[in-house]
């Protein structure tokens, strides 16, 4: 099991981002393929990567043949979620106001901040 409320090093987070891009099963070679425009690194370095992110709960790794593929076993949507109640909670004391206010503040455009008021006025938010 995954403890995806536990923020993952920029590195393993760039390898699931993109897993998460590939239709799974991922193979290396499309990871690699991805990762080449983004975060280029040596195939070593990507497959301690995948292995750590396996031992974390976030990839199933399923051999085929001499060949390995990855399955995500937590979504980017998951993550996400985790991560910005772990961000609320962390930076802003669990206030969705001091939350709100910085986000404001952030230099969102009007144009970013009425579409956030719609999506919360829908319910899609």
């Amino acid at each position: 099991m995954s403890d995806i409320n536990r923020r993952l090093p920029d590195a393993e987070l760039e390898v699931m981002q993109a897993i998460w891009m590939c239709e799974a099963p991922a193979a290396r070679v499309d990871i690699e393929h991805i990762l080449y425009q983004t975060h280029p690194m040596a195939m070593t370095t990507l497959l301690t990567l995948l292995t750590r992110l396996a031992e974390k709960g976030f990839l199933q790794i399923e051999k085929v043949g001499r060949s390995s593929r990855y399955h995500p076993l937590v979504s980017r949507e998951e993550y996400l979620s985790a991560q910005s109640k772990r961000f609320v909670d962390k930076l802003c004391g669990g206030n969705i106001s001091t939350f709100a206010a910085a986000l404001c503040s952030s230099g969102l455009s009007k144009e970013e901040l009425a579409q956030l008021r719609d999506m919360l006025e829908e319910g899609t938010l």
